[in-house]
């Protein structure tokens, strides 16, 4: 893996300059670098991780997708299309039970639901939707959320 790519994936959030120090490289080479990540494809883009817990004002959901695929075109003519809705944060072709994941995110639960069953079960080749409301999140991207310390080191149970 790139030694910049994995700076980023394994650290801290560091500016460039610090990224630049720690890697030994000056501010211009590391621009360059970074450059040239995002102009060959690998880089994408360099958000904040967003504590949901602090991001109230939005409801996440998991929803599993059955279709069937499209002629000459697999599953990837469908799933692009899908993935231009901008209720999707990711989506996912996948092996199981179902065929694609998708992450999406609504003001309210009704929010989710009417996409759901406004926009993606009225789409040739859906067949059929399981929708999964995120009730709490524990860990993101890596990242705890809540880095409180539980009393002891033992697992918590009940007999």
């Amino acid at each position: 893996m790139d030694k910049v790519l994995k700076l980023m994936l394994d650290g801290e959030a560091l500016s460039t300059e610090q990224m630049g120090k720690i890697l030994g490289l000056s501010k211009e080479e590391l621009d360059a670098e970074l450059q040239r990540l995002v102009d060959s494809g690998v880089l994408l883009g360099w958000r904040p991780v967003i504590n949901p817990d602090v991001e109230e004002s939005l409801v996440h959901a998991a929803i599993e997708l059955r279709i069937n695929p499209e002629r000459d075109g697999g599953f990837d003519r469908l799933a692009q299309r899908i993935s231009k809705f901008e209720q999707v944060d990711s989506c996912y072709l996948m092996s199981g039970a179902y065929d694609l994941l998708l992450f999406v995110k609504a003001k309210s639960l009704r929010g989710v639901a009417s996409f759901v069953y406004e926009k993606l079960a009225t789409i040739g080749g859906v067949t059929s939707t399981a929708t999964h409301f995120f009730l709490k999140t524990y860990k993101q991207q890596g990242f705890l959320i809540n880095r409180e310390a539980f009393s002891g080191d033992k697992l918590i149970y009940s007999p």
